[in-house]
């Protein structure tokens, strides 16, 4: 009997965890995408998107030069 209820909490506690990795992977999915828009498309050729960023580093009080 202790042996089904220590698979029951193992299973219980790997759902938990699943589920909080689920939770987990969009935000840092959002983060690298953020730190790209702020810092990698200020590397752009196209002046525009240059600019873009330049302004949003600006707006947020990132430095920039």
């Amino acid at each position: 009997m202790a042996l089904h209820e220590s698979a029951v909490k193992q299973e219980a506690l790997s759902g938990g965890l699943i589920r909080r990795m689920a939770a987990v992977k969009p935000a840092i999915l959002a983060i690298v995408l953020g730190i790209f828009i702020l810092y990698g498309v200020g590397f752009a050729q196209p002046q525009l998107l240059h600019d873009a960023a330049h302004d949003t580093r600006h707006a947020f009080a990132f430095p920039c030069h």
